[in-house]
C-alpha cells in the first residue's frame, strides 16, 4: 500500500511543473501572474466544489471549524503564493531549475517540520541520513541550474 502512495506522490509531483507551465500560458492571455493564479484557483475551487457535491461530503458546523487554531486558514494563502510564484519564476529559471529549487525548499522545510513535529506532523528525527538526502537535493538543484 505504501508503494501506491509513493507512486501517487510522484505522479502528482510531476503535475507541479505542468501546472506552472499551464498557468504561465494563462498569464500570457490575461496579462498578470496573480490574475492567472486567481483563475487557476477559481477553476480548482469549482472542481473541488463539484467533487464535494457529487460525493455528498458533509459540511461541518461553522462552530466546529472555528475551534481550530488560527493558522489552519493559512494553507490557501501559501497555495496562492506558491502558484503565483511559479508563474513568475518559471519563465526566468525554466521548469527544471524552478522545480529543483522548489523541491529543495520543500525538503528543508519538511525535515524541520518532521523533526519538531509541528502543525500535526509526527516527530521524525532529522537524522544525518535525512539531512544528507536534503543536501543531495540541493546539490542536484545546483547541477540542474549549472548544466
Amino acid at each position: 500500500m505504501r508503494l501506491f502512495f509513493i507512486i501517487m506522490a510522484f505522479v502528482f509531483g510531476a503535475l507541479a511543473p505542468t501546472q506552472a507551465g499551464v498557468n504561465l500560458r494563462l498569464k500570457g492571455f490575461v496579462g498578470d501572474p496573480v490574475l492567472a493564479a486567481l483563475i487557476s484557483f477559481g477553476v480548482g475551487m469549482l472542481v473541488l466544489f463539484a467533487y464535494s457535491v457529487i460525493m455528498r461530503t458533509p459540511v461541518p458546523a461553522a462552530a466546529s471549524v472555528l475551534k481550530g487554531p488560527w493558522w489552519i486558514w493559512t494553507g490557501g494563502i501559501m497555495g496562492a503564493f506558491f502558484v503565483a510564484a511559479a508563474v513568475i519564476v518559471a519563465p526566468v529559471l525554466g521548469a527544471g531549475t524552478m522545480m529543483c529549487w522548489m523541491v529543495a525548499g520543500q525538503m528543508v522545510a519538511s525535515i524541520l517540520l518532521d523533526h519538531y513535529g509541528v502543525i500535526g506532523y509526527a516527530v521524525r528525527e532529522a537524522t544525518p541520513g535525512r539531512i544528507a538526502g536534503a543536501l543531495l537535493v540541493i546539490v542536484g538543484a545546483v547541477l540542474i541550474e549549472k548544466f
